[in-house]
């Protein structure tokens, strides 16, 4: 009971941050078994450390993947707690020092309740609050056995950190004080950041001065400067969303003499086949003078069939005969504007864009990063709404833009694949946002220095 006081206390405002979201999710899976919550550690073992990463969203599991991968080098014993999905991306992790644990679940609302009372009601009905508890309570037991946490995303990781009694340290990925203090500034949300002088809520900022988070890690200089000024000793170490994509592939000259579009539209279904809809939609209107080739990374939950569906839907007829040499799993044509089709390969087509289509959370940031910029065209959600849009526009100087409408759309795509100068302009405004690769052992090391020395 006291430690559901205490949970109660510190959380004025239950939610779950914005999230990117990302282009590139693995399934969702059932619920972890019953002895999810213990440790499968011998504790008196002499390893130095036993770490426990909590991360909330896909983008944040692929930061975490990466952290974890580097600390496992040192044969330190780690295990991870995805408060959002199942955490797929973990199960790349081939280790006895590692485990995932945690009562895990697909959310009806893919993890952004906090941006629909429906979604919301829909997560509530599912057992999103009672899963979280449990959740809590594993958290609550490491105390007892020195562990170390390392909370990666928004409030609801750091929640659980703080309250654990561990030291630990956090990750801030998803928030950033462009979203509010570039552009118009209208909204009451821009008004509102703007009183606290950052994004990030009082109750936050409260969690981050415990005298247990050992070090504070933010998305960008200014989040970090604005931190500062509050005596909230944040830093800023790159963009670790970057070292996940291939910043070059060989194999664009295949492709060099089209112009190339890659198209990502998420991977949360429904909405994702929605969004592949909109888009096929705009673009049996768009004629360019050259041929032009259309890269569709999928995600590796994508059913192709229902893919394959859409395409014949507007008129695509499969290639036996025409390969790009790119690793793709299929071609389709119509009218010379070739579709190609590959589960998994965002990370080897991106770089090979000139321009993307994008209704994407971290995929999108992840190509504007590349000097890649992007037009957007926001549905009903859950995850790409109007609001999510421009808030990402905000993010990256306007590397993206959100487009009302199609006809605004295919004006503003016929001018970046024509207009190289207009185009390149774009890219600096992104890449400057997003910064450079090499975040992530950099990270790492600040982790070593003040969490685990």
């Amino acid at each position: 009971m006291r430690c559901l006081k205490k949970f109660k206390k510190a959380a004025p405002r239950f939610e779950l941050g914005i999230k990117d979201l990302q282009s590139s999710a693995l399934p969702l899976g059932h619920a972890a078994g019953r002895d999810s919550n213990e440790s499968f550690y011998d504790l008196n073992s002499k390893a130095m450390h036993s770490l426990l990463f909590i991360c909330n969203g896909h983008g944040e599991d692929v930061i975490a993947s990466e952290i974890i991968k580097r600390l496992l080098k040192k044969n330190k014993n780690i295990e991870v707690l995805p408060l959002v999905g199942n955490g797929d991306v973990f199960n790349s992790i081939k280790s006895k020092n590692f485990r995932k644990i945690g009562h895990l679940k697909e959310l009806p609302s893919g993890g952004f309740s906090n941006q629909s009372l429906k979604g919301f009601l829909l997560d509530l009905f599912s057992g999103f609050l009672i899963d979280n508890l449990r959740n809590f309570l594993i958290v609550k037991k490491k105390s007892k056995q020195k562990w170390k946490i390392i909370a990666v995303g928004d409030f609801l990781p750091l929640l659980f950190a703080w309250s654990s009694e561990c030291d630990f340290s956090f990750i801030g990925t998803p928030k950033s004080d462009h979203t509010w203090s570039s552009g118009p500034g209208w909204s009451f949300s821009d008004f509102y950041h703007k009183l606290k002088g950052s994004e990030w809520d009082p109750w936050e900022m409260f969690l981050m001065t415990s005298p247990r988070c050992k070090n504070l890690i933010v998305r960008d200089k200014i989040t970090a400067k604005n931190l500062n000024r509050k005596n909230i000793h944040a830093k800023y170490l790159g963009n670790p969303m970057m070292d996940f994509v291939n910043t070059k592939n060989k194999k664009i000259s295949n492709i060099i003499s089209f112009k190339r579009i890659i198209l990502l539209v998420g991977s949360r279904y429904p909405e994702a086949l929605k969004n592949l809809d909109n888009f096929l939609e705009c673009l049996q209107d768009f004629n360019l003078s050259k041929d032009l080739v259309i890269l569709l990374p999928l995600s590796m939950n994508a059913n192709l069939i229902k893919i394959q569906s859409y395409l014949k839907k507007y008129g695509y007829t499969k290639q036996s005969k025409v390969q790009f040499l790119i690793d793709e799993e299929s071609v389709w044509e119509k009218n010379n504007k070739y579709v190609v089709i590959g589960k998994g390969k965002f990370n080897l087509w991106a770089s090979m864009a000139d321009v993307g289509l994008s209704n994407a959370g971290t995929a999108t940031e992840q190509i504007t990063g590349l000097g890649i910029p992007s037009l957007s065209l926001p549905g009903s959600g859950p995850q790409f709404t109007k609001s999510f849009a421009k808030r990402q526009s905000r993010l990256l100087g306007g590397s993206v833009l959100v487009c009302k409408n199609k006809k605004i759309l295919l004006r503003r795509l016929n001018m970046l694949l024509k207009e190289n100068v207009y185009r390149l302009d774009q890219a600096k405004i992104g890449k400057k946002r997003m910064g450079h690769s090499g975040a992530s052992k950099k990270i790492v090391d600040s982790i070593n220095s003040h969490l685990l020395s």
